[in-house]
C-alpha cells in the first residue's frame, strides 16, 4: 500500500518524535549510546508530492545518561555546543517510492560544516494528520570536525536513529 501525504504544512512533534546516536568507543568493546531531548521541525509537502523541511537537534540536550561523557560531548572536543549550539539536518528533497520507503537527499549541518547526507526512511505511520517516518543511517565524525580520539579510543562511524512523527499545521489545508 502507497502512502499518500497531503500536501501543505506539517510541524515536527517533539513529544513522539527522538533522534539518538550510538558509536564503539573503548577500542570497539563499549558502544555509547545517547538520546537529544530537544528536537523540532517543519516541513512542506509539494503538489508534486515531493518534500521538504528541516530538523534541528539542540546539541546541548544530549544525553547518555553519564553526566561527565555528557559535559564532555557538548565540550569543544566534540560537538562544542556553546559555540555551535544546533545539529542541522536540511531536506531538500524527499519523495515517497512504492514500498512506502522515503528516498531523503539533504545536508547535515555539525559544528558550522555542512555535509550532503541522504538517507533512506520507512513510513511507519500514516493518516490524513499525521506521518511517522523511521530511519537510520551512519556518519563519518571526521567530516564534522568531531575527530577527538585520545589513544585511538573512538573509531568507526556513529549511527543515528530517528523516529520523527510530523502532523499537519494548523495552516495546512484540512482534508
Amino acid at each position: 500500500m502507497t502512502v499518500a501525504v497531503e500536501t501543505g504544512l506539517w510541524q515536527l512533534d517533539a513529544v513522539r518524535s527522538a533522534v539518538a546516536i550510538k558509536h564503539k568507543t573503548m577500542w570497539g568493546l563499549v558502544t555509547v549510546k545517547g538520546t537529544f531531548g530537544g528536537v523540532v521541525g517543519e516541513g512542506e509537502v509539494l503538489p508534486d508530492g515531493t518534500a521538504r523541511g528541516t530538523v534541528t537537534v539542540d546539541a546541548g540536550s544530549l544525553d547518555t545518561k553519564n553526566g561527565k561523557r555528557d559535559e564532555h560531548l557538548r565540550g569543544a572536543d566534540f560537538f562544542d555546543a556553546e559555540r555551535h549550539p544546533t545539529l542541522v539536518f536540511a531536506v531538500r528533497d524527499a519523495v515517497v517510492r512504492a514500498d512506502d520507503s522515503v528516498v531523503i537527499d539533504g545536508e547535515l549541518t555539525v559544528r558550522g560544516v555542512s555535509r550532503p547526507q541522504a538517507v533512506t526512511a520507512t513510513v511507519t505511520e500514516s493518516s490524513a494528520d499525521a506521518v511517522t517516518l523511521a530511519a537510520e543511517f551512519t556518519v563519518d565524525r571526521e567530516q564534522f570536525n568531531l575527530g577527538w580520539n585520545q589513544l585511538g579510543m573512538i573509531r568507526g562511524l556513529t549511527t543515528v536513529t530517528s523516529t520523527l512523527r510530523f502532523t499537519r499545521s494548523a495552516s495546512g489545508e484540512g482534508v
